[in-house]
């Protein structure tokens, strides 16, 4: 594992102040009690934060799995938070890491939300310009995000964080402060905002690797 570049980046976010967050929560609760920021673009709503759920909708707990090798063999639901650190994960908005067989069971986000399909991330990307939307998603200023967090400016309100993911191949956890990964509902793709552009790139991961969600409303 990168341990020695997390504890690195932790010990400086604890430094500096903690960025504001949103204090006004718009009342989406999960089934684990968490509430999360939303936010209306365009025509959809969106969750402003990332999804941070043990349990499915349904109140079946999903397996937290910390284990690489473990993690590498699972064919079933998982989650776990970005190396074990799940206090900092959670408290910062960071949201746990979900492998593509949690977000296929359909059962991940709240009642009468859902994870985006590819169709949904794109109606999002050309409301807010196409290669100009990742800037117009990322958290502004160099608290979350690497230096020099290209073209950010929020002005969405989708509040991107850099949450890395977690590869099943190498067994380790990578691109933390670098990249936010979020899934698709549809296939093992994600959308991948990063520290160095203004673009958000369409790519794929394993089924067993762990990424970010977002939900969207039905």
């Amino acid at each position: 594992k990168n341990e020695p570049f997390v504890y690195f980046a932790l010990i400086i976010l604890l430094m500096i102040p903690a960025c504001e967050k949103n204090p006004e929560k718009a009342g989406l609760t999960d089934i684990d009690g968490n509430v999360y920021d939303t936010v209306v673009i365009g025509t959809q709503v969106w969750m402003a934060e990332n999804l941070r759920t043990t349990r499915l909708n349904d109140g079946t707990e999903i397996p937290l799995v910390e284990s690489d090798t473990a993690w590498a063999n699972l064919r079933a639901p998982g989650y776990c938070w970005y190396g074990d650190y799940e206090a900092f994960f959670r408290l910062n908005h960071y949201g746990a890491l979900y492998n593509f067989y949690a977000v296929g069971t359909g059962k991940l986000c709240p009642e009468g939300w859902h994870v985006p399909d590819t169709d949904e991330w794109y109606t999002l990307l050309l409301f807010l310009g196409d290669e100009i939307a990742g800037g117009k998603m990322k958290y502004t200023g160099t608290h979350d995000w690497l230096q020099p967090n290209t073209g950010a400016t929020n002005e969405s309100g989708f509040n991107a964080l850099p949450g890395g993911f977690r590869n099943t191949y190498y067994k380790d956890y990578q691109r933390f402060r670098v990249s936010g990964h979020f899934w698709h509902s549809n296939r093992s793709d994600v959308m991948r905002v990063g520290y160095n552009s203004s673009d958000v790139i369409h790519s794929t991961l394993q089924h067993n690797d762990g990424a970010s969600v977002r939900c969207v409303r039905d």
